[in-house]
């Protein structure tokens, strides 16, 4: 489910193959530090923190509108929402004004190459997402009601989530005001083994509206889909087919990009 496993640590996919990159972007640098130069230790440090700072810049800038709402999420990388072009291009603009010899950055290239050959090939082999149908069965609603999610050919969007969990906390008041004003997509916020009164109350603390709240007492949906945490918010086409998966907190750009993805589906074979 677009995340990967590590004894009792979960990982998103895109976490798991940006580490395996720097991991591999460290290990290189270390190696040429002890054999080269030692200047490529203070190099890497300006490329690790420079290009990192570059990559969380260019995705705020293409974003800003989003950003400009909430200005705080600026350092709220941990979400994820990095523009990588930006990243590289200050990671090789660092080799020109760090580096001064051909011979030091031709040497340089090996580590950057090697980061993005290990990126690129962690995420292709780990971030495919299985078509899985929604299940058959009904789950009874917090108004009290008895609802398949089988029914319909709307897409849809299911938020598995608790109120014991942080980032499900964190991510519910953007999930329930881009609900409120999604058209031609289905919201479905199903709980994760909690009672109605605490689903309940949590909603009413914290201001909360939403319209569709399925109670999954026994974690049904999480295991149909393979989630190994919370929060996972599942992207299903109109056939009720698993179209991408999302584990862990959402960005606000990640939600709005995977919708697009939804609605631009839909229009594509409305037209055909």
């Amino acid at each position: 489910m677009n995340a990967v496993t590590l004894g009792p640590l979960v990982l998103a996919v895109d976490h798991y193959s940006a580490i395996l990159g720097i991991f591999a972007f460290i290990l290189v640098t270390g190696m040429l530090t002890r054999r080269i130069d030692s200047r490529f230790h203070a190099w890497s440090s300006w490329v690790l923190i420079g290009g990192g700072a570059a990559a969380r810049a260019g995705h705020v800038l293409l974003h800003w509108r989003n950003f400009a709402e909430e200005p705080l999420r600026i350092l709220a990388f941990w979400d994820g929402g990095f523009y990588w072009p930006a990243g590289l291009a200050a990671a090789l603009l660092s080799i020109l004004l760090a580096l001064r010899t051909a011979r030091l950055r031709l040497w340089a290239l090996l580590p950057l190459a090697l980061a993005l050959v290990v990126w690129n090939t962690a995420w292709q082999l780990a971030s495919g997402t299985s078509a899985i149908a929604l299940p058959a069965s009904s789950f009874e609603s917090l108004a009290g009601e008895e609802q398949a999610l089988a029914a319909g050919g709307t897409p849809k969007v299911i938020n598995l989530w608790a109120s014991w969990c942080p980032p499900c906390r964190r991510e519910m008041p953007m999930m329930a005001k881009t609900a409120a004003s999604a058209e031609g997509i289905q919201f479905i916020f199903a709980n994760q083994g909690e009672s109605r009164e605490m689903i309940e109350r949590y909603l009413a603390e914290e201001g909360i509206a939403l319209d569709t709240v399925l109670l999954d007492r026994f974690g049904d949906l999480g295991r149909h889909y393979g989630a190994p945490g919370l929060p996972a918010t599942l992207f299903i086409d109109k056939h009720g087919v698993l179209k991408h998966a999302h584990l862990g907190e959402i960005s606000r750009e990640t939600l709005q990009s995977r919708l697009g993805e939804l609605r631009s589906d839909v229009d594509e074979k409305g037209d055909n």
